[in-house]
């Protein structure tokens, strides 16, 4: 019993902390509050939610708590690219 108790501290801790450090996407009207710190980009996806996925990536990378992307576009891979903040 407890080594459940254990585990299951283990898992809730875990989950816990990978959601506290992941970039959340942004609008306008919330980046207005935030702290800017810079801009990352990203390449060669083949969807919008890949290359989202890549912006994402990159800003928590960067130590971002948050982003926005400003631009993305392209014709058969797209490009794109995401303000960040803290």
């Amino acid at each position: 019993m407890k080594n459940i108790k254990h585990f299951a501290t283990a898992v809730t801790l875990t989950l816990a902390s990978f959601t506290t450090f992941a970039a959340v996407p942004v609008d306008m009207q919330k980046a207005l509050s935030l702290t800017e710190t810079g801009v990352v980009s990203a390449g060669q996806a083949t969807t919008l939610s890949s290359l989202e996925a890549d912006l994402a990536s990159k800003a928590e990378a960067q130590g971002a708590s948050s982003y926005r992307i400003i631009s993305a576009g392209g014709n058969n891979l797209l490009h794109g690219s995401a303000v960040i903040y803290k």
